[in-house]
Formats: structure tokens, sequence, C-alpha cells
């Protein structure tokens, strides 16, 4: 009877986690959406849970406040895009490989959504957006902050130039002016990787 009881307990909880996340699903698809339109400053808890169909409180339960509904969205831009595997590439031993593969994956984000160029136009507006998008822009700066330092042969003064550069080479507006005639991510990563490994070592 114990047993019995404990299963149906685990049943019950294993289902009410799966409403709980595909409601999250939901909502930050709202949000998402939300976002890329004409106004999308104007995105509120309460405007998400009229696209959702469920109330205000479902949502503020599910995020605790807009920031957190928006640090949700870019989370699930990110994973949807690849952004993820910007781990393995920082785990290969070889600075110029890492950059190389950096510079692949970044490009293949810029591409995985085309959302992402309504998102960054709404951050115009929107403060809370802006700095929600600098806050993940200064992670990819860090990042190569690290790279470069793994590289060394340059001062301290000389580092954060060529931080500057490669960052600006990785960065969304770059990837936009390169995507004339419709060229494929995979070519605009080829462009860039080069001059991004020069960059790199001075050659």
């Amino acid at each position: 009877m114990v047993e019995a009881g404990g299963t149906s307990r685990s049943y019950a909880s294993a289902k009410r986690e799966a409403k709980a996340a595909e409601t999250r699903a939901r909502l930050v698809a709202a949000a998402a959406g939300l976002l890329r339109e004409p106004g999308g400053a104007a995105l509120s808890l309460e405007a998400v849970a009229a696209a959702a169909g469920v109330t205000r409180l479902t949502v503020y339960n599910q995020f605790g406040s807009r920031r957190g509904l928006l640090e949700a969205v870019l989370d699930e831009v990110a994973s949807a895009g690849g952004l993820l595997a910007i781990a393995e590439a920082m785990a290969l031993a070889d600075p110029r490989e890492t950059l190389t593969r950096m510079v692949t994956v970044f490009c293949g984000f810029w591409s995985s959504n085309a959302g992402l160029t309504g998102l960054y136009a709404a951050a115009g507006a929107d403060p809370e957006l802006a700095q929600s998008l600098a806050a993940r822009n200064a992670r990819r700066r860090e990042l190569l902050a690290v790279l470069v330092k793994r590289h060394g042969g340059r001062d301290p003064a000389a580092q954060r130039d060529v931080v500057d550069l490669l960052f600006a080479l990785t960065g969304f507006p770059m990837f936009q002016s390169l995507r004339v005639d419709d060229r494929p991510p995979e070519a605009v990563a080829a462009l860039l990787a080069p001059l991004c490994d020069r960059v790199l070592t001075g050659d």
C-alpha cells in the first residue's frame, strides 16, 4: 500500500512538472513572439499572459519579473541556436583552433533565429532588454579575453586591443553586414575565420 501510494504521488508530481515545463515553454514562445513585433518594447507580464492564454500570476510564478522572463527568452534563443557549443570550443587546447570554432558557432547562432534582428531592434527602445543583451555580449568579450591571454605574446594594453577587434568581428552587426546577397552563414564564417586568426596571431 505504501509503495502504491508513493508511486501515485511520484506520477502526479511528474505530471505537474511536465505541465509546468509545457507552460513555461509556451510563455517563452509567446514573449519571444511579442518582442519581435513592432512595439516589442511594450512587452509586459500581462501581454505575455494574454498571448499565452494564462493569468498574469502564472507568468509571475514562472519568472518572477519581466527581467526574468527576458532572460528565459534569451536562454532559449541561445540554446536553440547552438551557442552552448562554445563550451566545447573553449576546451580545445589550441587557441587558434578554439577561435576558429568560436567563429563558426557564433555565425551559426546569429543565423539560427530570424527574430534576432527584431530583438536587437527592440532593444533600442527597451533599456531592460538592452541590458540583458549587453550582459550576454559582455560574456562573449570575456571569453575572447581568456582566449587572447591564453595565446600570449602581448602586453595587457595590446591584449585589450586584440579583444576589441575580435569582439567586433564576431558580433551580430558584423555578421549582418556580411549576409548581403543571402551569403550563407558558413561562407560568412569562412570570411571571418582567417581575419580573426590574423588578429589573434598578429601575422
